[in-house]
């Protein structure tokens, strides 16, 4: 059995994760066998007093990187687009970066 701290790794803080804000979407790295139900439930457990309306989830392919004359592939992780319902509370750790 997987805990909530277990599937929800880290938040992911860029430019474009911080528009979605205003619209209460929220970007997380999580676990690449985790699915749409079980990444809100954690949502829901980690965060209390918020609702999810909806998850989309990106499987993020590793890039390629050089060091010298040899290559290799950072490695593939899956991220989660949460939406939250309008009478939901707000995640106030990304209010604080604002």
């Amino acid at each position: 059995m997987k805990t909530a701290q277990d599937i929800i790794l880290r938040p992911i803080i860029t430019e474009e994760s911080m528009t979605g804000i205003v619209m209460k979407k929220y970007t997380f790295k999580v676990a690449k066998d985790a699915n749409k139900i079980e990444i809100a439930k954690a949502i829901e457990t980690v965060f209390p007093g918020t609702k999810v309306l909806k998850v989309n989830t990106i499987n993020v392919r590793g890039h390629e990187r050089r060091q010298g004359i040899h290559s290799g592939y950072t490695p593939s992780w899956k991220k989660a687009i949460v939406t939250l319902t309008e009478d939901s509370k707000e995640i106030e750790f990304f209010n604080d970066m604002m």
